[in-house]
């Protein structure tokens, strides 16, 4: 089992429930839009366009915006790309690595489905006191 297993399950079968339905072809916001209604009706948690503060020397330097976060402890990044690659991995990295979050989910609507987890530990982080 890994981290927050129950809910990452979760997460990906309301992704291939959307995909699915909707397929292909659509801006990232209706398939954010359309994956947050299926996460709550599923009985999760979601918050939508969460900022993620970046610091540089205890100084905020930047914000991002994560696409949603699931019951407070996994951040999704959604793409509606040809395929995933490794600035979108980055991206995801880099949230997780801004904040207390340790597990992320890549997820593309592209022509072919696509999900990436990754785990970054709250351990290895610097102190953002």
């Amino acid at each position: 089992m890994y981290k927050h297993s129950e809910v990452t399950e979760q997460i990906i079968k309301a992704f291939y429930h959307v995909y699915n339905h909707l397929g292909h072809g659509f801006l990232e916001n209706v398939y954010e839009n359309s994956l947050m209604i299926e996460l709550a009706r599923r009985g999760l948690s979601v918050a939508q366009q969460q900022p993620v503060n970046v610091y540089h020397d205890d100084q905020e330097v930047g914000v991002y915006f994560a696409d949603l976060v699931v019951n407070e402890n996994v951040i999704i990044e959604i793409k509606a790309a040809e395929a995933l690659c490794e600035e979108h991995e980055a991206q995801l990295l880099h949230y997780l690595k801004a904040t207390e979050i340790d597990v992320g989910l890549l997820l593309n609507f592209g022509p072919k489905p696509q999900v990436k987890r990754r785990v970054f530990e709250t351990a290895r982080k610097t102190n953002r006191e």
